[in-house]
């Protein structure tokens, strides 16, 4: 369902929260899913056993064609216990809260440069390429460990990706990270490469070095693995940054509590997170056994569409949740999921979020928008709903 405009959701979803929470919903393949609407439901079910996340399934609720060639790959988003968790803890170290926080200086220099670049060539500029789009790239770069000299084209080849949205586009960054993946496996089989290089080698080598070397892990698997990571955490970071900008400019009053007392960023950002929900849905799942909710079974082989995004703004959770309010309690959004198979890279969104944010609004004090926001910058039709450019000046 289209967004009214870039705050707002889809007067149908508070009445479906309220009025029919568990409903039916037609799907564009044409096949029949439940829809589920109230935080607490969507919560409960994130953690529910009974709710499968295998895309190999038959009669997986997949949303679109793109979507549907997951069903083929064997990654730890579509496994189910006990196969998830080991899978997931494969990919954890580089997320961890001590390794995030080692990517602060590398994060703060990327929203330098790139905010150096954007001053010296004047406003107005378009924040989607000149930040927003960039400094995900590059920090999701770090964590799969792709060398320093190939971080720029990394940079180009996501942006081209996301821009353009084109099978095209997504195989040449697809091919890119299969080219680094292969340079770091032969790196690894040389007899002059140490077992411990000097500060790590990143997600990519180390995963090889750890589990695939040792047969834990199939090479095709850890390959779509590390895209999959690779999307997850550079498209959903970009559109937050993007409409955070826009949400705190179109709120000036809170834009100026938060000059005044930048120790409001990271309430800030979680706000953001709950107001924004770029990611529409908390999951996609077929349900393993019957499930009674509400007075209506959902019955095994049925698809179950959690929309986080109405959770979000349920009022049973959040006191008046149409409102961006930056001074709200911290309430448990659904912006990361819940359960067994929350968001493996939260804690660096909010890192990237926190920085980006803080540094914008010390640099730029008089940031404001260039030109009214129309409905073609808008990627209204996005299952990740973000801004296609944001003209900006200061």
């Amino acid at each position: 369902m289209r967004r009214p405009c870039p705050f707002g959701l889809p007067a149908a979803y508070a009445e479906m929260r309220e009025h029919a929470p568990v409903r039916r919903a037609r799907l564009a393949d044409g096949s029949l899913v439940w829809l589920v609407s109230r935080h607490e439901d969507i919560r409960a079910l994130l953690g529910d056993a009974r709710l499968s996340a295998d895309r190999s399934q038959p009669g997986f609720p997949f949303l679109d064609a793109e979507t549907a060639q997951l069903g083929t790959v064997r990654v730890f988003l579509g496994m189910d216990a006990p196969d998830h968790l080991l899978h997931r803890r494969m990919f954890l170290a580089e997320f961890l809260p001590r390794q995030v926080e080692a990517l602060r200086p590398f994060v703060q220099r990327c929203v330098d440069e790139h905010l150096d670049r954007m001053v010296a060539q004047g406003p107005p500029a378009d924040l989607v390429t000149a930040l927003a789009m960039p400094v995900p790239a590059l920090t999701v770069g770090r964590i799969l460990g792709v060398p320093e000299e190939e971080l720029s084209r990394l940079k180009e080849l996501s942006v081209n990706a996301l821009t353009h949205r084109g099978p095209k586009g997504f195989k040449a960054l697809f091919d890119f990270v299969r080219e680094i993946t292969d340079d770091r496996r032969d790196a690894l089989n040389s007899p002059d490469f140490p077992d411990s290089p000097a500060g790590g080698d990143g997600m990519i080598g180390r995963v090889l070095r750890e589990y695939v070397a040792p047969g834990h892990l199939d090479p095709w698997s850890m390959l779509a693995t590390i895209f999959v990571i690779l999307m997850a955490g550079y498209e959903t970071t970009t559109h937050m940054i993007s409409l955070g900008v826009l949400t705190l400019v179109d709120h000036p009053e809170q834009l100026t509590a938060i000059r005044r007392d930048p120790e409001l960023v990271p309430r800030t950002v979680e706000e953001l997170l709950r107001f924004l929900s770029v990611g529409e849905l908390a999951a996609v799942r077929i349900a393993a056994k019957d499930i009674e909710l509400r007075g209506t079974t959902i019955r095994a082989g049925d698809g179950v569409v959690l929309l986080g995004a109405a959770g979000n703004r349920d009022p049973r959770v959040f006191e008046d949740p149409e409102r961006f309010d930056i001074h709200r309690a911290f309430g448990r959004h659904l912006a990361f999921g819940h359960g067994p198979h929350s968001c493996i890279g939260a804690r660096v969104a909010r890192l990237e979020l926190t920085v980006v944010l803080t540094t914008l609004l010390e640099r730029l004090p008089g940031l404001r928008l260039a030109q009214r926001i129309t409905d073609d910058a808008v990627d209204y039709d996005a299952v990740l709903f973000g801004l296609k450019r944001l003209e900006v000046t200061w």
